[in-house]
């Protein structure tokens, strides 16, 4: 919790003036039972209007000094509340910013949603309450014990023998329900991971009719969500009746010994009003704790969570000691005897992996389902680490160079067309902030999309819906293909991102791509398409089987022959000499 709470360093002076009002307030509340006693002991009793008048101002005076202190306290609370979750959402942002792959593995997407969302919300929520209430709670408590002995000691003592048990009970209830609300919490991911799985997926629930596979589905992780609040909610409930029930009986004893005292004399009608009232406002206090409880407990499980993300350790670091400033890349790729396995599992996924791409060449990746190729792709910007042997860029090491001037040198184009929400032009641009309407056009040509864009009634303005779900398949990936050709890379990563296109616009893609001055990998599952490329890699469980031309592997490579024999049939050789004809 004081992790999180370190934030609130730079508002000191917000804080300051709102606890400086809390106090104005905490004043005034303490002395208005001291006043109304001097009222009814020096005025109604002894029959002076003047006295009543007298006290009666001030106390209307001090009650508007209050209450103008409660609305500035307000404004700066609200400050300090809104500033300070605006600032650590932004530290969140940007510390998953920085995750690697294997970081952003250990959390759930649905989990960091809550995260910088509804528990950044209960923190402040629970900053505002407490410069507002939370404060000035337990302040009245004590100092209201102190007023009561300094008007009765004998009827404050009624107070001394409730009060520590009182404490002892809310203690107890505060750790449970931190517990309780930590669970809560972890449910709430649950539901948020459902209806994002839900809404990502609809049109697929829908053409295989599963929306009520999928709203059982969404009801149970609901209902254990309610269940799970509404155990948490009951105890917090508890604690109201057991304030009650003890502060009342105090309440009732002060009156039964202060009659006693009042008919002997020993004791004036003033300070019994005055003890009671004290006592009245230590109930209400304390009736605020279980809301404060509950604020509090659901923020100490918000915190944690929180500081989880917070003190990740990121584990793709770059080492200042050996990091080398490369300010253009010619392209060429070196793969060392390369061993890689994801973080949290023990099969390695690429073993002993070696090659060598001259810069400018094009080079296809072939092979089936799990081979290793997209985590080959993966090694290349540093998105992970191998776990033994090297990957180096122009001869150098890829630990050994910055991360950002490394990936800015290269163009990604992932298995799944991502597009954002905004225009055509926006997202071809995502590539390249600052680039010119001329390189976006000509990166679209590239791409083979921009006569399909100029047929748009609103061409490069037109704006993409979430997802690009107003686009087909082929032009999507054809954007995203543009939004990594206008950065004008060196190294250029399609990962199987012409699946979607019919053989024309492919081989007229590929056609430009070999104009284009850059080392380009294609991970693909067709042969026509390999068969383009400079060198095909050929990849099975994660080996590197065998490297060469198309037609040194048709030769050499009885894996190949097979591969191109399943896809093209009888007659193959003279069917590909056709299309290459054309």
């Amino acid at each position: 919790m004081f992790r999180i709470l370190s934030y609130l360093k730079s508002y000191r002076l917000a804080i300051s003036i709102a606890l400086f009002l809390t106090f104005i307030e905490l004043a005034v509340e303490l002395l208005q039972p001291l006043l109304i006693a001097k009222v009814i002991d020096d005025g109604i009793l002894q029959k002076d209007l003047s006295v009543v008048m007298k006290w009666g101002g001030i106390m209307i005076g001090i009650s508007l000094l209050a209450f103008i202190s409660g609305l500035t306290n307000s404004f700066f609370a609200s400050h300090t509340s809104q500033s300070f979750a605006y600032d650590v959402r932004k530290e969140l942002f940007g510390k998953i910013q920085s995750f690697s792959f294997a970081n952003l593995q250990k959390f759930d997407t649905a989990s960091l949603i809550t995260r910088m969302t509804n528990d950044v919300t209960q923190l402040q929520n629970t900053v505002f309450m407490s410069l507002r209430i939370a404060i000035r709670a337990p302040m009245l408590i004590i100092f209201g014990m102190l007023m009561a002995f300094l008007v009765n000691v004998k009827l404050a003592m009624m107070l001394i023998i409730t009060t520590p048990f009182l404490i002892l009970f809310l203690i107890f209830v505060m750790t449970k329900a931190r517990r309780l609300f930590q669970s809560v919490q972890q449910r709430l991911d649950t539901v948020n991971g459902v209806m994002r799985e839900n809404l990502s997926g609809m049109r697929l629930i829908k053409a295989f009719v599963r929306w009520e596979h999928e709203t059982k589905r969404f009801l149970q992780a609901n209902e254990n969500l309610k269940e799970k609040t509404i155990s948490s909610l009951r105890l917090i409930e508890l604690t109201m009746p057991v304030l009650l029930l003890l502060m009342n009986g105090s309440i009732i004893a002060i009156l039964w010994f202060g009659r006693i005292d009042v008919s002997s004399g020993n004791v004036k009608v003033g300070e019994v009003v005055a003890v009671i009232n004290y006592t009245t406002r230590i109930t209400g206090a304390l009736g605020v704790f279980s809301w404060i409880i509950m604020h509090f407990s659901r923020a100490k499980a918000s915190s944690d969570r929180l500081v989880d993300v917070l003190d990740t350790e990121v584990d793709l670091v770059e080492s200042a000691s050996s990091l080398k400033t490369v300010t253009q890349s010619a392209g060429s790729i070196t793969f060392s005897n390369v061993k890689f396995k994801y973080p949290g599992t023990d099969a390695s996924v690429l073993q002993d992996i070696t090659f060598s791409i001259q810069a400018g060449e094009t080079v296809a990746i072939l092979g089936a389902t799990g081979s290793g190729k997209s985590s080959v792709f993966q090694l290349i910007p540093r998105l992970y680490d191998a776990v033994q042997g090297s990957v180096q860029i122009d001869g150098i090491n890829v630990k050994d160079r910055k991360l950002d001037e490394l990936r800015k040198q290269i163009g990604y184009v992932p298995q799944e067309a991502l597009l954002f929400t905004g225009t055509i032009k926006d997202n071809i641009r995502w590539g390249k902030q600052d680039a010119t309407m001329e390189e976006i056009i000509d990166s679209a040509k590239r791409a083979q999309i921009h006569e399909t864009i100029e047929r748009l009634p609103l061409q490069y303005d037109t704006v993409i819906g979430q997802k690009g779900v107003n686009l087909s398949g082929g032009q999507k990936q054809r954007i995203s293909i543009a939004r990594a050709l206008v950065r004008n890379p060196k190294i250029l990563l399609l990962d199987d991102s012409t699946s979607a296109l019919d053989l024309k616009t492919e081989a007229k893609l590929l056609a430009d791509l070999k104009d284009y001055t850059c080392t380009t990998l294609i991970i693909t599952s067709k042969i026509y398409t390999a068969m383009a490329t400079d060198t095909i890699l050929l990849m099975e469980d994660g080996k590197l089987l065998a490297s060469g031309s198309h037609e040194e592997l048709l030769q050499s490579s009885p894996f190949y022959q097979k591969v191109y024999d399943t896809q093209f049939g009888e007659g193959a050789k003279a069917h590909v000499n056709a299309n290459e004809s054309c």
